[in-house]
């Protein structure tokens, strides 16, 4: 009688245990090395100045709509609060309550305000890229600096701190979405002329720029052949000649440019003045780190908005990295080296061991064969005869 209803306990415990698409459990050492990643990124952002903050988990909904979150209103999870019946929201990006602080919490702080940060964020939905729908995310946020040295600053920033958790061989992209949409002010491209370029840009496909007149068709195919590296796609920009807003932009790029490979001349710099997807609410220049062998961008920054409760805005540059990316770009974890104690061993040595560095797992009952338990337990080494050994 006891073993089929156990039987069918255990299937419905394991059913219970199935967690639903895009959630894991991060289990020994992964989970390790996730915290040791997330330990050595915030050292480097601590390192050069920046505070750390932790906002909540949830808020309510309208304040992680303000401004640049408002392109992540279909990413939020949402739930009702059962004491105030207003609706809440999980935040999907941190970078949206850095906003908020700096506009609220933090509005009377001395500027430039440098603030760092790591935490979950949850979204309704993976990407083809990202299937995963809870990560840790971890980055700075430099705010009320409008000049060029603050993007410097966040470049450098995310590339150190990159370097200091064992990333080799990071190459930089550099973008300048809002390019795009002021060109098409100047040629007055609206509605579907307007979407058909954004598409034709973003698909690279200079086939479908054919529907336009020659001197817009002539500047947007510009833009789809300077992508690549970063000085010949800034010679094929200036060469636009644009003037007002686009014209500064683009010699702001070029600045920038010359002042990241001035400080790390070996650094892979590219540039895709097409792309703009995710890139959304970005008023200036943005960027995306990578590296050899891994999937995808490590991480994403630049320059937006912060908007104050009295509308005025402010303007700011941050950098994020997602850990799952991060780890996905380095070795795989190693098991941790652990020291065996058997039973019997005085407390005092377990105490020194660790002092040293070790590892310990104490036994808690005596055992027929140490060296088996050992194994048995997953240590690496035992300590036997006064000696710390390999098992």
């Amino acid at each position: 009688m006891n073993g089929p209803r156990q039987q069918m306990t255990g299937s419905a415990y394991a059913r219970q245990a199935l967690l639903p698409e895009g959630f894991r459990d991060q289990l020994s050492p992964k989970a390790e090395q996730e915290a040791a990643l997330v330990r050595g990124l915030v050292d480097s952002f601590l390192s050069h100045g920046y505070d750390r903050v932790s906002p909540p988990l949830v808020e309510y909904e309208d304040s992680l709509l303000v401004g640049p979150g408002a392109s992540r209103a279909k990413q939020l999870f949402r739930l009702m609060d059962p004491d105030t019946q207003r609706m809440m929201a999980i935040r999907a990006d941190m970078t949206i309550q850095m906003a908020r602080l700096a506009a609220t919490r933090l509005t009377d702080a001395p500027r430039p305000l440098r603030l760092a940060y790591t935490g979950n964020v949850l979204r309704t939905k993976g990407s083809q890229m990202r299937p995963d729908r809870q990560f840790v995310q971890a980055g700075v946020e430099l705010v009320g600096a409008p000049s060029l040295e603050a993007e410097l600053e966040v470049v450098i920033l995310a590339v150190e701190a990159l370097e200091a958790v064992g990333l080799t061989d990071i190459s930089l992209d550099l973008t300048i979405a809002p390019l795009v949409a002021q060109m098409c002010d100047a040629h007055k491209l609206t509605g579907d002329v307007r979407a058909m370029v954004f598409e034709a840009l973003d698909a690279k496909d200079i086939g479908a720029l054919a529907a336009l007149d020659g001197a817009a068709r002539d500047e947007f195919e510009v833009l789809l052949n300077a992508t690549g590296p970063g000085a010949r796609a800034v010679k094929l920009l200036r060469g636009l000649e644009l003037k007002g807003t686009p014209g500064k932009l683009v010699a702001r790029l070029g600045r920038l440019l010359d002042m990241i490979v001035e400080r790390f001349p070996s650094l892979s710099v590219t540039i895709d003045p097409c792309e703009s997807h995710g890139f959304e609410y970005k008023s200036g220049i943005g960027f995306a780190l990578f590296s050899k062998g891994g999937e995808g961008e490590l991480g994403r920054g630049g320059r937006y908005l912060v908007t104050h409760p009295d509308g005025h805005e402010e303007e700011a540059t941050g950098f994020s990295v997602y850990l799952d990316s991060l780890m996905k770009a380095l070795p795989e974890a190693a098991a941790a080296q652990k020291v065996y104690l058997p039973h019997g061993v005085e407390a005092s040595v377990g105490g020194r061991l660790r002092g040293e560095g070790w590892r310990t797992v104490q036994a808690l009952a005596a055992e027929p064969d140490a060296r088996e338990e050992a194994v048995r337990l997953g240590c690496s080494h035992i300590f036997l005869d006064d000696q710390i050994k390999a098992v």
